[in-house]
């Protein structure tokens, strides 16, 4: 992975990570955790022209 990649999915867990002992259930914190991962992957390209 590039650095731009790893910085960026880096962010993503570390602000999810805050939040999930508030989740509750691990169910909750999986569906939670596929949202993110998802959408993050959709939204990098369209950041990765920004950052070079």
């Amino acid at each position: 992975m590039d650095p731009v990649s790893v910085t960026y999915y880096a962010a993503i867990c570390g602000c999810l990570s805050l939040l999930s002992h508030r989740l509750g259930r691990a169910w909750m914190r999986l569906a939670l955790g596929v949202g993110v991962g998802v959408a993050a992957a959709l939204v990098l390209p369209l950041l990765r022209p920004m950052v070079w």
